[in-house]
């Protein structure tokens, strides 16, 4: 089974310095249909203006990966990490027994477009981690592992078993991916016009998958995505 969740009807806030899209309830929206799939807690599709960004604020007992698709956000934290991160770069914080940080667009001129992530973790109170990793070179074609529970094959850790894809297929291209039984799948898609098992995807729409051995992913045209495995 498929369910489309699409762009459209995402939650949605504009307030000036900051144009957010919410997949799931979020600070002031709120959709009890959409409060999270399976252990993804959070997507956020943000376009953050030059300069501005968010002040110190504080995490707990949280897998908290952003992907970075246009600009540059600058990072701070109070583990000590300082960091900014460019297109194709994955961040991950495990937020475990609390940590606080910043986040701000690290150019004057032009805007940082990324994607926030939270996933909720199998264990609480871990000890606070920081973990950063550039995708910015994959090949048209493949699904590249970006996080997973045990970082296999040179992804990034994180606290849960998810695994956490990102592709870019060109336009005619296909790729087939197997999900386990009893795991579910979720397609976010970022740019272009993709196909799933028949359903047309177009940019920021989402799509649960449950119930499916088999995903089959056809770009209708050039298109960049996230696809999530989840227990």
């Amino acid at each position: 089974m498929i369910t489309l969740r699409k762009s459209a009807e995402r939650g949605h806030a504009n307030h000036g310095w900051l144009d957010t899209h919410h997949t799931f309830s979020f600070a002031d929206y709120f959709d009890p249909e959409y409060m999270n799939f399976r252990s993804l807690r959070v997507i956020n599709e943000d376009w953050v203006s030059g300069g501005k960004g968010f002040d110190l604020h504080p995490h707990k007992d949280m897998e908290i990966v952003t992907y970075i698709v246009s600009g540059a956000l600058e990072h701070k934290d109070s583990m000590g990490s300082h960091a900014v991160m460019r297109a194709g770069e994955v961040q991950r914080i495990s937020a475990g027994t609390g940590i606080r940080h910043s986040e701000y667009n690290a150019a004057a001129d032009k805007s940082v477009h990324l994607l926030q992530i939270w996933i909720l973790p199998d264990q609480k109170g871990v000890k606070p981690d920081y973990a950063q990793q550039s995708f910015s070179n994959i090949e048209s074609g493949k699904l590249y592992l970006i996080a997973s529970k045990q970082g296999r094959d040179g992804s990034i850790s994180i606290h849960q078993d998810a695994d956490v894809y990102v592709a870019r297929l060109k336009n005619g291209e296909v790729i087939e991916h197997r999900l386990e039984p009893g795991r579910g799948g979720w397609i976010q898609l970022i740019e272009g016009k993709l196909d799933v098992n028949g359903h047309a995807l177009k940019p920021g729409d989402g799509a649960a998958i449950e119930e499916m051995e088999q995903v089959r992913l056809s770009a209708t045209q050039d298109a960049h995505f996230l696809l999530f495995d989840l227990k």
